[in-house]
């Protein structure tokens, strides 16, 4: 597992998550807003993958944000995503697990497309809020609590 700031990033690393994300919610799930934002370029921003070989194959970044959108959490999930011919295998698991060991001891929040909120469930984040639709695909607002 590989985990970078933007700083540090190689421009084929960018290149190669920025590809997984692109193949994934534009091609593959009809995304019709940008995936480009500035919040990978934050010095905050925290980039993980796990790549096989030269292929990226399973990608989330961890952005924070001055003012919580929920109680405590500052700190955001975001753009967890996994090669279409390696879901299932538990790849997104193994990064949410290093996120947890890095940031568990803080509240943190993630928008979960609601079909996979399970899979967050199994780490302790629980929903709040209503549904809701980003960029056509159902969301649900998840929220874990930080264990001191």
């Amino acid at each position: 597992m590989i985990q970078k700031r933007f700083s540090e990033l190689t421009t084929t690393e960018l290149y190669r998550f920025l590809k997984l994300r692109t193949d994934v919610f534009y091609v593959e799930q009809k995304v019709d807003e940008s995936e480009l934002d500035d919040r990978d370029l934050e010095e905050s921003t925290v980039h993980y993958w796990l790549a096989e070989g030269d292929r990226i194959v399973a990608y989330l970044r961890v952005i924070e944000d001055d003012v919580p959108e929920h109680l405590d959490g500052r700190r955001l999930i975001g753009r967890v995503v996994v090669a279409a011919d390696r879901r299932g295998s538990g790849l997104a698991q193994l990064l949410i697990h290093r996120v947890l060991e890095q940031f568990g001891h803080e509240a943190l929040l993630l928008h979960a497309q609601s079909y996979i909120s399970g899979l967050y469930a199994k780490f302790d984040f629980v929903p709040f809020g209503d549904e809701f639709s980003e960029a056509g695909i159902m969301h649900t607002s998840m929220y874990r609590a930080g264990i001191r």
